[in-house]
């Protein structure tokens, strides 16, 4: 339980009536809750407000993705750690009490990770090096899991335990993002501000994943033209126009290629998301915005 309200749970939702309740029923009942709801259009709210009355809903008219959903919330925090949690995500007993004690034992630590399961039981890494060394390092042994704590450059964006402070002096999310990456980004700007990762198995959680919003042609193209337009933008954020331009010049025609290639072949899905690569690429270096915030 969670009784010295030192901790906050934000999530942020989308249509994600399928998921909600398990992951709701999975927190302590005297955990602060928060969720910030990108205009859903089914069951969510009512879910929501009929397991847990006392959260604090904000509810955007337009969806603002992730990390500008998350901002929403975390610019209101008092507490001293904020819980970042999906909605397709089910939190096991005393997970975030050992995240607190985890905390409280590395205080120069700004962000943790618990061990992530499937729900068929297996471990999903949650962790890893730095996006740019991950080649460089070579195929990973995902068989192997720490029996303890350990420092990591990256953690997943499934559950984050934040420490506030950090989250302030890196000023939340990056607003340029709509989805894909801001976690990544987070993690290298809290580094970069001289704060370490620790990913602990010793907590875990189950992620579902892939029960919030239906997988349609719509979906679909949104999902990889975000993922290509946030990789540009964060390869020229943390490794300069030129690193960004060597990305795009590498995939963009190769994905512009896969796509007539699976076109010819009628391969409609595969063409679509190929499609959907290319074009994302192309936008972020022409110029176009994917957040949905306005500049300031």
């Amino acid at each position: 339980m969670n009784r010295d309200n030192r901790v906050t749970a934000i999530v942020v939702t989308h249509n994600s009536d399928a998921v909600i309740g398990d992951m709701l029923r999975s927190l302590p009942d005297d955990l602060p809750l928060i969720v910030v709801d990108n205009a859903s259009r089914d069951n969510t709210l009512d879910i929501i407000e009929g397991l847990r009355r006392d959260a604090v809903i904000y509810k955007n008219p337009i969806g603002l993705g992730y990390g500008n959903g998350m901002n929403v919330a975390l610019k209101t925090l008092t507490t001293e750690f904020a819980l970042l949690i999906n909605p397709d995500t089910i939190i096991e007993p005393d997970t975030i009490k050992q995240l607190q004690e985890t905390a409280d034992q590395y205080p120069e630590a700004g962000l943790f990770g618990p061990k992530v399961l499937n729900p068929d039981g297996s471990v999903e890494i949650s962790y890893d090096v730095e996006i740019h060394k991950r080649t460089r390092f070579g195929r990973r042994d995902d068989s192997i899991i720490p029996e303890g704590p350990l420092c990591a450059d990256s953690l997943s964006g499934a559950v984050i335990f934040a420490r506030m402070t950090c989250l302030r002096d890196i000023n939340y999310f990056d607003r340029e993002y709509f989805l894909y990456f801001e976690d990544e980004d987070m993690c290298m700007q809290a580094r970069r501000a001289g704060y370490s990762l620790v990913f602990d198995p010793r907590a875990a959680l189950t992620h579902v994943g892939g029960g919030s919003i239906p997988a349609t042609p719509g979906y679909h193209w949104e999902k990889f033209w975000h993922m290509s337009w946030s990789r540009l933008y964060y390869e020229n954020k943390f490794k300069g126009r030129l690193s960004m331009w060597g990305v795009f010049i590498m995939n963009a025609p190769k994905f512009a290629f896969k796509t007539l290639a699976y076109g010819l072949i009628f391969k409609w899905q595969k063409a679509r998301r190929d499609a959907a690569r290319c074009m994302g690429m192309i936008a972020y270096v022409i110029g176009i915005r994917a957040s949905r915030v306005p500049k300031s």
